[in-house]
C-alpha cells in the first residue's frame, strides 16, 4: 500500500501524460483495488467524471478547460462543470433564453438526452410543452416558462417569415441571370419582377430587393449624385 504522498505523486505523473484516465488506469498506478482508497486520494486533490460513456473516465479539477457553457472534451469523452449529465441538462434548460429542443440538447451535448429529459419532466425540475411539434423544455418556474415559452414563438414567426420571404435558389439565379442580362445593376426590382413573370418565373419586388442588397448589386445613391451635379 502506497502511503498518502506517493500515491499523490504518482496520480499527478499520470494525468500529466494524459488528460483522462478509467478506473482500471488509476487501480494500476496506485497499485490497489480498492475504489474507496481511490476515489479519497483523487477527492483530496480534485476531479471531474466524464458524463459520457457511463462516467467511466476522470480527469484532475485543474485540466478542463471548459467553455463558456461549461464543457470540455477529450476526443469523445465529455465532461461538465455540473458534472453529471442529468445537472448539465438541467442547467442548459433554466439558461436558454427560448428553452431547448431535444435536437439542440444533443447537438451540443453529443448524446441522446431523451430519458433524462423524460425524468427531469417527471420529478418536476422542468416543464415541457408542445410547439409546431416540437417538444420545448423549459424552466420549472412558471413565470420564466412562460417567457422562454413566447421567446421561441418569436423565433419560429421570424424563422418562418424568413422562409416565405426568401426564394429558392432556382428563382435567385434567374434574377441574378436577368441583372447581368439587363448589364445593369441598378434596374428596379418590380422592373426585374414583372420581366420574370413573362417567363413564369414568380417572384415579388421585395423579394428581388432583398436580394439585390444580400449580393451587394442595390445601388441607393445614384439619384443624390445626380442631384450634387446639378
Amino acid at each position: 500500500m502506497l502511503d498518502r504522498t506517493e500515491a499523490r505523486r504518482r496520480l499527478l505523473r499520470l494525468f500529466r501524460g494524459t488528460p483522462v484516465a478509467d478506473l482500471e488506469a488509476l487501480k494500476d498506478v496506485l497499485h490497489t483495488p480498492s475504489r474507496t482508497t481511490i476515489f479519497r486520494i483523487i477527492s483530496e486533490i480534485g476531479y471531474f467524471t466524464s458524463y459520457s460513456h457511463s462516467g467511466r473516465f476522470y480527469t484532475l479539477g485543474d485540466i478542463p478547460s471548459f467553455d463558456d457553457e461549461g464543457l470540455w472534451s477529450h476526443g469523445d469523452v465529455l465532461f461538465s462543470r455540473h458534472r453529471s449529465l442529468r445537472a448539465t441538462v438541467l442547467q442548459f434548460v433554466e439558461d436558454a433564453p427560448a428553452g431547448q429542443t431535444h435536437s439542440e440538447l444533443e447537438a451540443r451535448l453529443r448524446l441522446r438526452v431523451h430519458d433524462v429529459c423524460l425524468d427531469l419532466v417527471e420529478s418536476m425540475e422542468i416543464g415541457r410543452t408542445s410547439l409546431q411539434g416540437l417538444y420545448l423544455y423549459v424552466s420549472a418556474t412558471r413565470r420564466k416558462a412562460k417567457a422562454q415559452i413566447a421567446r421561441r414563438r418569436e423565433q419560429f414567426e421570424r424563422e418562418g417569415v424568413e422562409r416565405r420571404e426568401k426564394p429558392a435558389s432556382a428563382v435567385v439565379i434567374e434574377v441574378l441571370l436577368e441583372i447581368i442580362h439587363g448589364a445593369k445593376v441598378d434596374v428596379e426590382p418590380s422592373e426585374i419582377a414583372a420581366r420574370l413573370a413573362t417567363r413564369g418565373v414568380s417572384v415579388t419586388a421585395a423579394q428581388v430587393e432583398a436580394l439585390l442588397r444580400e449580393h451587394g448589386l442595390k445601388k441607393t445613391a445614384k439619384s443624390h449624385s445626380r442631384r450634387s451635379r446639378c
